[in-house]
């Protein structure tokens, strides 16, 4: 029977998420590997939180945008990895209706979020690089609140009309949904609905949402490499190179593999790549970032060496 013919017919209760299912035999190694992710990733992305928040010589835009970015992974990996790691040790793979619609609607929120808030941090370098005379002008305090406010109000706006969209298809037959998450791909399939809509709706966002952010982004650091390679300091310049290069890795990791799995038509995405790209984005940029972005800056360095100094031994 049709689609067209089950419409209105919700009758699933339940999803079954089968992850990496069809890997038994390393559910043991899945399991030590993303439960290592995840204490990576609470743990660094917490210090940087900590350190920002107690030092005050980490009160800075640059390290605002930091902050926020770091309660953002927390957030991330906190919605994908605890269900992931109490699967595999349960082997219990069902989620209810409204849970699967829930972790959907939160795991876009932040990605969407994410996205423009790897374009405002960006932004704050490349004033401070560019335009160092107009940056203590232009990135005041009441700026930075709103452009970390405007990038979280775009991330729920995102997820909102997505889940709202989704949330009127009919799902009827298949619960199965071959993902380790309630993704916007592998929902579609099962629904009994037309999802054609649908897919046009998230197609529209993710051009709008996605690549504005990304292009954004790639500007900013063009005119940074550019500025870089005026500086006269053999030391200086490849100091700066590293940094952008480092940043640029993390951009290009995080909005690639949306760009392939949201963006791309189907037909070139197979379904057990589908998977691969989305651990990029879900679970391996959100253990990086601190690291990446943070830990190997000085002053982050500083500010943990004073922090470890007034902890008792």
């Amino acid at each position: 029977m049709g689609k067209t013919g089950w419409k209105n017919q919700t009758t699933v209760r339940e999803f079954i998420l089968l992850g990496f299912g069809d890997l038994p035999k390393l559910q043991v190694l899945l399991f030590l590997v993303f439960l290592t992710i995840y204490l990576v990733t609470l743990s660094g992305n917490l210090l940087i939180v900590v350190l920002v928040v107690v030092d005050r010589h980490l009160h800075t835009p640059m390290y605002f945008f930091l902050g926020n970015l770091s309660c953002l992974e927390i957030l991330y990996s906190s919605t994908v990895l605890p269900r992931m790691l109490a699967r595999s040790l349960t082997g219990v793979k069902t989620i209810s209706f409204g849970g699967c619609f829930v972790q959907y609607y939160i795991f876009a929120c932040l990605a969407g979020t994410e996205c423009y808030l790897l374009s405002v941090m960006s932004y704050d370098r490349y004033l401070a690089i560019c335009k160092p005379l107009h940056y203590v002008v232009l990135m005041h305090g009441r700026m930075c609140c709103q452009l970390s406010f405007a990038s979280w109000v775009c991330g729920l706006l995102v997820s909102t009309i997505t889940t709202i969209s989704m949330s009127l298809l009919s799902f009827c037959g298949p619960n199965e949904i071959d993902h380790y998450i309630c993704d916007l791909r592998p929902m579609l399939k099962l629904s009994c609905s037309d999802t054609s809509w649908v897919e046009l709706i998230v197609f529209i966002f993710a051009c709008t949402f996605t690549l504005p952010p990304f292009l954004f982004t790639t500007i900013s650091y063009i005119y940074i490499i550019l500025t870089v390679l005026r500086i006269a300091s053999t030391t200086g310049r490849k100091k700066a190179f590293s940094t952008c290069s480092s940043h640029l890795c993390v951009v290009g990791l995080f909005y690639g593999t949306l760009i392939i799995v949201y963006m791309l038509p189907k037909v070139f995405i197979q379904r057990q790549l589908n998977k691969v790209f989305s651990l990029f984005y879900t679970i391996l940029t959100p253990m990086v970032n601190p690291l990446i972005y943070s830990l190997r800056n000085k002053d982050v360095k500083g500010a943990l060496g004073k922090l470890l100094g007034k902890c008792p031994p």
